[in-house]
């Protein structure tokens, strides 16, 4: 990746119920080209794909539908509340999501992109933090996350709860970030912050490639 001249890849992970989706249109209002890992996880899922027959060879043809695109639910039922099959189902999709980002960060700067956010929420366990420069969570208050989770997403309290648990706490997120977004104040409090943010990257970027120009 580093062979990539003028390319600068950010990190933007966070707590589910943070404001990271937000956060991200603001950084790509700001000109940054966002790749989005959730898009590039259901994309080497696809029917046929390499992943998928891997998967399925593991997991079991029980988890394909009719069509021979993937059963997300049946999946989720087999690694959901099974750490080792959750683990075992990484090892084989996060080599084949880090190749296919990998592959989008050259498109991109091809293309003149070279400021590049990578919008991902499993950033670190998928090891692409090896390939980011800079490093943004976003987090927020407990009850303000579940409030949040519960009202996007239709779920009753346990159900927000037990998404929120599943990811790393709040300490986590910030001893393995360069900077923490904290959204505790609304749309307006984070237009603000993720706007300061966005210069104060484009500043550090052309003062570091300056010599590119």
């Amino acid at each position: 990746m580093n062979n990539l001249d003028g390319v600068m890849v950010i990190g933007l992970t966070g707590q589910t119920g943070s404001g990271k989706t937000t956060a991200c249109r603001i950084f790509r209002d700001n000109g940054f080209a966002v790749i989005n890992a959730d898009e590039v996880a259901r994309m080497i899922m696809e029917p046929g794909s390499v992943c998928l027959k891997e998967v399925a060879d593991c997991f079991g043809s029980h988890i394909l539908n009719e069509d021979m695109s993937l059963n997300r639910q049946k999946l989720a039922d087999i690694v959901f509340n099974n750490p080792k099959k959750l683990e075992l189902l990484n090892s084989i999709s996060y080599p084949h999501i880090t190749s296919e980002i990998l592959a989008l960060i050259r498109e991109n700067s091809s293309k003149g992109n070279k400021l590049i956010l990578l919008d991902a929420p499993t950033l670190f366990e998928s090891r692409a933090d090896d390939f980011c420069e800079i490093i943004i969570s976003v987090i927020a208050d407990e009850n303000m996350r579940l409030r949040r989770i519960m009202e996007r997403d239709g779920l009753t309290e346990e159900q927000a709860l037990s998404r929120m648990k599943s990811q790393h706490n709040e300490k986590f997120f910030v001893d393995n970030s360069d900077f923490i977004i904290k959204n505790n104040d609304g749309i307006n409090g984070l237009d603000d912050i993720v706007n300061e943010m966005s210069a104060k990257i484009k500043s550090y970027y052309i003062n570091k490639f300056k010599d590119l120009e």
